[in-house]
């Protein structure tokens, strides 16, 4: 089976702090992966490396086969992705469609598809209704619905999404969930960050867990289930020392 993402002792310092540690990823294509891992533990580093947003201090990463060090091909490796990153980076003077229609574009999709493809997901987003106003005037959680319209924009072969579901509301988060299924059952790679660990649970068939910088756990969904909860799984593996131990003293008693 073809690979989507391989990376290769991925390291990325910055000054004497390393926030990823000798990451070796290996994800098949058709795949949907949870890359897990508390705050700080490394997972928005490794999306930015692996996009491009960010150069890592040692290490080889390929993407749907590419070695993305080489300028020219790490630019045809960005035509067949999508991403909604940590931080969302949309231009605040343009409405929904307007952006959507320039993202289109910007892959070098035909007109009428841009148009066709606009149309349904402003409509499956809820976005229609608010399709006069500015970006500027988004609430966070449109702006996630937005980000992620733009994400699906050129039918991706593999999607990267930083904390989609953060900010969404329940309707929005069903129809996500149902979309991001169907392009994997059309053979899409989905690389997914969540501290939502039902989603997790529910969607993926793969899952990582990083803990400072450092990979700690791989391996299918299958295989963690037969040891129990993903939730016993994380704790784990990512050790005793990320559970406070001190309490509230006026809940005690």
């Amino acid at each position: 089976m073809d690979v989507a993402v391989e990376t290769t002792n991925l390291t990325r310092h910055f000054g004497t702090f390393c926030a990823v540690d000798q990451l070796n990823l290996r994800i098949e294509s058709g795949h949907f992966y949870g890359f897990l891992g508390p705050n700080g533990a490394g997972k928005s580093t490794t999306i930015k490396m692996l996009t491009g947003l960010l150069g890592p201090s040692s290490g080889i990463v390929r993407i749907l086969g590419e070695d993305v060090s080489d300028p020219q091909r790490a630019l045809a490796v960005k035509r067949r992705i999508g991403v909604v990153p940590e931080n969302l980076a949309l231009f605040d003077n343009l409405t929904a469609r307007e952006y959507l229609t320039f993202i289109g574009r910007m892959y070098l999709l035909p007109p009428a598809t841009v148009r066709e493809r606009c149309e349904q997901l402003l409509a499956v987003m809820d976005l229609l209704k608010d399709e006069k106003k500015l970006t500027l005037e988004f609430s966070h959680g449109m702006k996630k619905k937005l980000a992620l319209a733009a994400a699906l924009i050129p039918d991706p072969e593999l999607l990267f999404l930083d904390e989609p579901f953060e900010g969404v509301d329940a309707v929005a988060s069903r129809a996500l969930r149902d979309m991001l299924k169907r392009c994997v059952e059309r053979g899409a790679t989905v690389f997914l960050t969540s501290h939502v660990l039902e989603i997790v649970e529910r969607l993926c068939t793969d899952v990582g867990i990083i803990s400072g910088g450092k990979l700690v756990h791989q391996g299918t969904m299958e295989e963690l289930r037969r040891d129990g909860s993903l939730e016993d799984k994380f704790i784990k593996v990512v050790g005793n020392d990320q559970v406070p131990a001190q309490t509230l003293s006026w809940l005690e008693g």
